[in-house]
Parts: C-alpha cells; sequence; structure tokens
C-alpha cells in the first residue's frame, strides 16, 4: 500500500445526499479498496433509491420502490436518514445538521438538484411536484381515481408524466409558457414535431400558455382562460439543492452549482462535488457544464473516489447522456450541441424512428434518437471519439453511423 492510500484510509469520508451520486461515491471508494470510515447522510427517511422509475413504474403502482440494490452494512457504509444538513464549516471540517454537527476529514457534496415551484401555490391544496418517493406517493392515487390533471411545463418530466397520466386514463391538460414544448433544451425545428406527441396521446398541449394563479380545482392562464384540474403538476425546471452552502466559502456559480473543477473538486480544501449539484470545465466543449442527468450522478464518482484514494484517473470529461420515456417513444441524447454549426436529419420526425446529428466543423458532438437505439450506441462513440463525418453518407438513415466517418 502506497503511502497516500495509507493517508487516505486513516480519513473519514462524509457524503451529504444519498441519491444515486452519493450512493455511488460511497461504492466506488470501498470498490477501491477504501479503508476509512464512510458516512453517507440523506435527508429522506427512506432507503437510498434511484428516482427515474418515480415517473414510471413507482407513479403508476407497477412498483412499490426503486431502492438501490447495494448492502451498506457489508460495505461498513454508516446510513444516517431523514437528516437535515443545515451548513458546512471547511475551516472546522464539519457539517452541521439537525442532530448536530458530523466531522469529515473528506466531503462529498452530492445533493442534487431540487423542483423549481410555481410561485404562489406552496400551500395551495392539489398541487403536486415529482422529484421524490413521497411525491410520487401522493400523485399515485390522482391516476387511480383517472381525475382530470393540469401539468404545467412540457419540458422531459412534464412529457413523462403526461403519459403515464394518459396510461391510467386521466384527462391531461398540458400548459407550457413558450411556443413549444422543450424550449432550452432542444432547438425549434427538433422540438415542435415533438410537440405532436401530445394530441397522438390523447393530452392537450397548450403553448404560449402562462399560469397567473392556481385556486382549489382550477388554473387561471394570464389570457384569463380557466382551466378545471383535480390536481396539478408542477415541472418547470430544477435547480441545484446548494442553498445549506451559504457561508461556508464553497464557490459557486449563478446557477447555483458547485463550481467544481476537472476532478470535482470544489474551492476549498477537501471537499468534493458531484452530481446534479455540480458543474464541470469540459475541455470536450470548451465550456462549463451542468448535468442534470442520471448518467453523470454515475459517472462522477468514480472520479470523485478516484482522487480521493490517490489513483490516477483522467479529468472529467464525460459525453453527457440521458433518455426520456414518453408517449410510447424511447429517446436518447448524447453530447452537447450548444455550439454546433450544422443540423443533419437521419430519418423523419413524423415517423416512428429518427435521429437528428449535431456538428462542428464536421466533427459528431450530439445526436438524439427516437427509437433507434443503434445510432445512439454508435454515435456517442463517434462523439467521444471528436469523429469527423461524411455528412452526405450521415443523412441516409440505412448508412450505419460507425460507416459514416471520414
Amino acid at each position: 500500500m502506497n503511502e497516500q492510500r495509507k493517508q487516505a484510509d486513516g480519513r473519514r469520508t462524509v457524503v451529504v445526499g444519498a441519491g444515486m451520486a452519493g450512493v455511488q461515491t460511497a461504492v466506488a471508494l470501498r470498490e477501491l479498496g477504501y479503508g476509512g470510515p464512510v458516512t453517507l447522510i440523506g435527508a429522506e427517511p427512506h432507503r437510498p433509491y434511484d428516482r427515474p422509475p418515480l415517473s414510471k413504474a413507482v407513479l403508476l403502482g407497477t412498483a412499490e420502490s426503486s431502492a438501490f440494490d447495494v448492502d451498506f452494512d457489508a460495505l461498513s457504509v454508516e446510513l444516517r436518514l431523514g437528516l437535515e444538513v443545515t451548513g458546512v464549516r471547511p475551516d472546522d471540517h464539519e457539517v452541521d445538521t439537525a442532530a448536530g454537527p458530523v466531522p469529515y476529514d473528506v466531503l462529498v457534496i452530492a445533493t442534487g438538484a431540487e423542483p423549481v415551484t410555481l410561485p404562489g401555490t406552496e400551500d395551495v391544496p392539489g398541487v403536486h411536484l415529482l422529484r421524490t418517493l413521497d411525491d410520487a406517493a401522493r400523485l399515485r392515487p390522482v391516476l387511480d381515481r383517472r381525475n382530470h390533471v393540469v401539468v404545467v411545463g412540457a419540458g422531459w418530466i412534464g412529457a413523462e408524466f403526461t403519459t403515464a397520466a394518459r396510461e391510467a386514463d386521466c384527462a391531461v391538460t398540458v400548459v407550457e409558457a413558450a411556443d413549444r414544448p422543450l424550449v432550452g433544451a432542444l432547438p425549434a425545428e427538433v422540438a415542435t414535431p415533438m410537440g405532436d406527441w401530445y394530441a397522438e396521446s390523447g393530452a392537450e398541449l397548450l403553448t404560449h400558455a402562462r399560469v397567473a394563479g392556481v385556486g382549489p380545482g382550477t388554473v387561471v392562464l394570464a389570457d384569463g382562460r380557466e382551466l378545471a384540474a383535480d390536481a396539478v403538476v408542477v415541472g418547470i425546471g430544477a435547480r441545484p439543492a446548494t442553498a445549506w452552502l451559504a457561508g461556508s466559502g464553497i464557490a459557486t456559480g449563478p446557477e447555483g452549482a458547485v463550481t467544481a473543477d476537472d476532478r470535482l473538486r470544489t474551492s476549498r480544501a477537501d471537499v468534493y462535488a458531484v452530481g446534479d449539484c455540480a458543474s464541470f470545465p469540459s475541455a470536450r466543449y470548451g465550456e462549463r457544464l451542468l448535468v442534470h442527468h442520471w448518467d453523470n450522478a454515475l459517472q462522477g464518482p468514480r472520479t470523485v473516489a478516484a482522487d480521493i484514494v490517490g489513483e490516477a484517473h483522467e479529468p472529467y470529461d464525460p459525453v453527457p447522456y440521458f433518455w426520456s420515456e414518453q408517449f410510447g417513444r424511447f429517446v436518447q441524447y448524447a453530447g452537447h450541441h450548444a455550439r454546433a454549426d450544422t443540423l443533419l436529419w437521419r430519418g423523419d420526425p413524423a415517423t416512428a424512428a429518427w435521429s437528428v446529428l449535431w456538428l462542428r466543423d464536421e466533427a459528431l458532438v450530439a445526436l438524439m434518437t427516437v427509437g433507434r437505439p443503434r445510432d445512439l450506441a454508435q454515435g456517442r462513440k463517434l462523439v467521444a471519439a471528436g469523429a469527423r463525418i461524411d455528412t452526405e453518407r450521415a443523412a441516409d438513415p440505412a448508412v450505419p453511423l460507425k460507416s459514416t466517418v471520414l
């Protein structure tokens, strides 16, 4: 055992946040042979669980929970659940909690993101968010009763909840302030055709529809329209859950995310940040990325654990990836298209299966696929390799993407 590993094993690691990023950090530490004490603190009382099934199996009642299949006792990981963390004092190497201070030698911030609420609706009966297991439990009776639901926001979570609600035979009206779904996530030419999926499912999508107020059984729009609503589900985005870091000296960006470096270290010694609550510099894309998706919470912990134990590792610079199951379609995305200069279609978006590619200087930087998993698997590798592709051949959906490399 090298000297750095010996020093690491003698240190106490505290992980704040018991979601995917926090759990995987604890698991990765043990997989790398870390022998020091590991404490995992979670604000919810439930055994740590995975979030994607909340908008699918758990919400529809086909699964009661989505607890991680991790034997924390066997890993000698101390779980402290139902414990709110209120602050951190890096100079003292202590985390403040409702039960008193918790000392650490190494701290990993993995508190994820929290949903943005609709102003003025926090105490209105029948208004729901969908982020936690308790949220899903509160929404299941809504679906069981086949209520008329108004969904505020046509983003990823809005589409997934609408899909589940229609499967449960609820009447659904979706209100979106922008002119199309997924505004900010995808360009108009890609997102606009996806708006047709709502009508196909039997849901009504209202665009240019801003909510002015919500009362018992009613949603009032800014143009005066009133929508009947047995329940209202708000899905208008999420922000990093980092308010508890105020006054700690741990640097955050304008969006509230912890500004980590390419090893996921923060501005304070012995403190790391991983998952939805942290941004990181991407050499691949030439900008700082904040990735609110499951795969980032799965990959980042490996970098954190390797750095803690002193193992050599590459800078953290993954190809972002996520998926969404909505309206009978499997949507996958890999890369980051913000600085692309070319958009290329593979197939017709009016059909059941198609892909769209984004290029910069002929190199593939991102792609989204609908019902074309082979395109995603091949394209993800090409994005990682920075491969330049033949646009004429790539536009033919019959040509394998791997065969389009120049």
